[in-house]
């Protein structure tokens, strides 16, 4: 878990702040000292995570914002860079997953799921980019270690966008977030800017409550597929983003994590199937 003041003087904005992870991940950066601005459509959600912050003693604001609108996503980081201000860390978490089955998803459904997944990390990307930029500028002219403090983005992709998970247009969404990574991580590293991402496995977050209403037992059937035998929390895929944030990762740049319990490793119940309990 990062320290009390690991982000001191940070400035964090955190799309899909109000959700499950996205509002772990912003109570994280501000109890670790960052001034955090909780991006999210639900606009009470972030409302409510704001106030969780501040309430704490940390430092927020809440900005409701549809990350699939260029317009609405311009105007969130022209204000933040106003009075030439900068951005320390972007963190993408916003996402949107359809359950219809792939051979009746309509090609609306398909193009809803890959606009909030993919294209939104695009547009608060291509729109923070001058900020994230600046922080960097500016670091070297402070002629701070360049490993110090580097601008980043870390974006919340799945183990679906790594193998074979179902959530078709879900996974190829995810799977575009991953190699956005990379290209954004190569052509900006030379200018101090890093790109990361981490893919968590399943999450117990509100979402499930639906699937859980219809099938109470589907979590403790999922956690025997986990090597660790368990589902993760907002917590695991929170640190998780908190490290590749920090300045503990200042050599790290184009990967992503896989913080999913292990499944991504392989199949223990493949493995006793071959050999049995021996």
């Amino acid at each position: 878990m990062a320290d009390q003041d690991t982000f001191a003087g940070y400035r964090v904005v955190v799309t899909g702040g109000g959700g499950g992870i996205g509002g772990e991940i912003s109570r994280r950066f501000a109890a670790a000292g960052a001034e955090v601005t909780v991006a999210d459509l639900n606009a009470e959600a972030a409302r409510q995570v704001a106030q969780d912050i501040t309430a704490r003693g940390g430092s927020a604001a809440a900005w409701p914002v549809d990350v699939t609108d260029q317009d609405a996503v311009g105007r969130l980081f022209a204000t933040l860079g106003e009075s030439g201000q900068t951005l320390d860390v972007l963190v993408n978490c916003a996402a949107r997953a359809s359950d219809v089955p792939f051979d009746r998803l309509p090609a609306a459904e398909f193009d809803r799921d890959v606009t909030a997944t993919l294209t939104s990390a695009f547009l608060c990307i291509q729109a923070a980019l001058p900020l994230l930029l600046r922080s960097a500028r500016e670091a070297r002219e402070a002629r701070e270690a360049r490993d110090a403090r580097s601008p980043n983005v870390v974006s919340v992709a799945s183990v679906n966008g790594l193998a074979a998970f179902g959530n078709e247009a879900y996974s190829a969404a995810k799977a575009g977030l991953i190699n956005l990574t990379r290209n954004l991580a190569v052509r900006y590293g030379p200018a101090g800017v890093r790109f990361n991402a981490v893919a968590p496995g399943t999450v117990q977050t509100p979402i499930w409550e639906q699937r859980l209403a219809a099938r109470p037992d589907l979590l403790e059937r999922i956690e025997g597929l986990y090597p660790l035998r368990r589902v993760g929390t907002p917590g695991d895929v929170a640190a998780a983003c908190l490290f590749l944030a920090s300045p503990g990762a200042s050599w790290i740049t184009g990967q992503t994590l896989a913080v999913d319990g292990g499944v991504t490793a392989g199949h223990s119940d493949l493995i006793q199937a071959i050999f049995g309990d021996a």
